[in-house]
This record gives C-alpha cells, sequence and structure tokens, in this order.
C-alpha cells in the first residue's frame, strides 16, 4: 500500500512551502501532489516553482501529480490549466470535468475527490479517458466502497483520504475575505492568516468547520488510522495524507509504521493524539456523521444494532 501527500490546500508564504518540500524528499511517501487546487489568487508559488520542486521530488523517488483546481472561474484559470495539462512530465489530478475534458487522450490522471464519482459506471468513464487512479469522495462509507471495488475497471487505482481536514465544498465567495468584511476582489490574502483554516463554532461553542478561503472543510481532523487493515482488505492501493502546518512528519511516520506493521492500528491512534488539528473523527466511513469519532466496540454495537 503507497502513502500519498495530497495538495497544500493552505496559503502559506513561499518560503514555507520550500521548506516543507525540501522535508518531504525524505519522507517515507510514495506519492506526492503539488499545485494551487482551492484559488487562483494564491499566487506566492507559481507553477514554474511546482515545477523545479517536482524535478526535486522526483529525484528523489516520488511519484509527482499536479493538481489542478476545483473551481475555475475566470479564463486566467483556464489557461493555468491548460499549462498544467501540457506540463509534458507529470500527470495531473483533475478536479473538476474542465480539467478531464483537457486531460482527456492527452495525460495520465487522476479523478480527483471533486469529481463525485459515485458508481463504476462513472469510473469506467474516467479510466476510458485516460485515469489511472481516482480519489474515492470523503463523505463515502466503507460499505459503499467496497460495493464500487467490486465492480471497478480493471487498470484503474483507488486513493482513500485517510488524513485531515476534509474538503467538504467550494463557493464562488471567499468566506475569509467574508470574516474580514472584505470583498472577494480585494481579500487582500487574509487566509495566509490561517496556517490550517480558519475555524468556526457552533452556537453551542462547539468547532464544526474551518474556512479557507472559497473552501469549506471539517474543523475535525479525519483519521482512518485504525482501519489500515480494512483498507487493504478492500485492495486500496494508496492512502492520502492532507498536508498540515505542524507535525506532519510524525503524521507520515505513523501511517508508515502501520501499513508496515511495525505499529498495530491501535498503537497508531494513540501515537496521533495531540498531533491533530481540531478532534479526530472516522464518522463517513462507518456511515456515520462525519464529524463522529467511533471506537471500535461502538463500531460493533451500532452494526449489531442495524443487523449488520
Amino acid at each position: 500500500m503507497k502513502l500519498a501527500l495530497g495538495p497544500l490546500l493552505y496559503f502559506w508564504s513561499r518560503d514555507d512551502v520550500l521548506a516543507f518540500y525540501r522535508q518531504v524528499r525524505d519522507w517515507p511517501v510514495d506519492v506526492v501532489y503539488l499545485g494551487e487546487a482551492v484559488c487562483s489568487k494564491r499566487r506566492g508559488v507559481r507553477l514554474e516553482d511546482w515545477l523545479a520542486i517536482a524535478d526535486e521530488l522526483t529525484a528523489a523517488g516520488k511519484e509527482v501529480v499536479l493538481s489542478t483546481l476545483a473551481l475555475i472561474e475566470a479564463e486566467s484559470e483556464l489557461l493555468t490549466l491548460r499549462r498544467l495539462v501540457d506540463n509534458g512530465r507529470f500527470a495531473v489530478e483533475a478536479n473538476d470535468m474542465g480539467a478531464v475534458r483537457l486531460a482527456a487522450g492527452k495525460v495520465p490522471f487522476v479523478a480527483g475527490p471533486h469529481l463525485n464519482a459515485y458508481n463504476c459506471e462513472t469510473l469506467g468513464l474516467f479510466r476510458d479517458l485516460g485515469a489511472r487512479r481516482w480519489v474515492m469522495p470523503v463523505e463515502l462509507s466503507r460499505d459503499t466502497l467496497a460495493a464500487i471495488q467490486a465492480c471497478r475497471p480493471a487498470g484503474l487505482e483507488t486513493e482513500v483520504f485517510a488524513f485531515g481536514r476534509m474538503p467538504l465544498a467550494f463557493s464562488a465567495r471567499c468566506f475569509t475575505a467574508r470574516h474580514y468584511n472584505l470583498p472577494k476582489d480585494d481579500c487582500q490574502l487574509r487566509c495566509g492568516d490561517f496556517s490550517d483554516g480558519l475555524v468556526l463554532n457552533s452556537q453551542e461553542g462547539e468547532q464544526f468547520l474551518a474556512m479557507n478561503g472559497i473552501q469549506t472543510q471539517s474543523a475535525a481532523t479525519c483519521n482512518l488510522i485504525g482501519v489500515v487493515s480494512e483498507l487493504k482488505e478492500l485492495d486500496v492501493e494508496v492512502l492520502r495524507l492532507s498536508p498540515q502546518s505542524r507535525h506532519m512528519d510524525k503524521v507520515v511516520g505513523a501511517f508508515r509504521a502501520v501499513i508496515d506493521g511495525t505499529l498495530t492500528p491501535q498503537q497508531g491512534i494513540d501515537a496521533l493524539q495531540g498531533l491533530t488539528r481540531g478532534e479526530p473523527c472516522n464518522g463517513y466511513w462507518y456511515g456515520s456523521a462525519g464529524l463522529a469519532w467511533l471506537e471500535q466496540g461502538e463500531v460493533s454495537e451500532a452494526r449489531a444494532q442495524s443487523g449488520g
């Protein structure tokens, strides 16, 4: 089973981005996704920089994939998308159907988690257009994945989002700019003030969502380290870990150890305590509320009550 480092979803300074990926060269990850997947106004790291980072990571033995925007609204963004697809060296992660159309027949691509692939017919379409891997949408459950894996098209790998604040939705409105009463066109890149997103609380004072510019995320951090053995049994080839600003090396190390069998799943859970942004969650995996954290005993009891 491979480990993938997903695209950086937050707006960090150029120096911080370059320093982060210098560390990644030595981490036990097999696949690294690079590029801006949230907002085209974040231009601190340009395409030329991403390609230079990609070359360094490739030299370190990593598979590099260039990620595309999930929401394309302007001609300038479409031009950037075309440049990504025409890079000539690296596969791309298509996060909207426009990217799929441009990549089809031209470059191998990964069908990203924002394409709403919920059945094998859709996966068959993507495979026929040139996809070599698909990323399961974060809201799907273990049972849904099992059904899809049973009819998955040949030659298409499966990747599951296994760690990080879950990307839930995108909007034309910038929520971070709105927080500061700024118009989107003059946002002053205030999302850079929040290295892991701006957390919103419910009326009861509980962390609920995280705002990341135009992207809405979960405030809780998805953590599937405890079900790595189930993911293996379901023939999942790749686990995606989404970058966070602190302790990412320890997160990668813990997942690698559980995959390799040098840590038990419970030891992996224990190793990640205190390292996540917000509380951990795994509810979607069990078909429950996404922000829930279910222990194995609770899962067994719930399945018994449901007759499953």
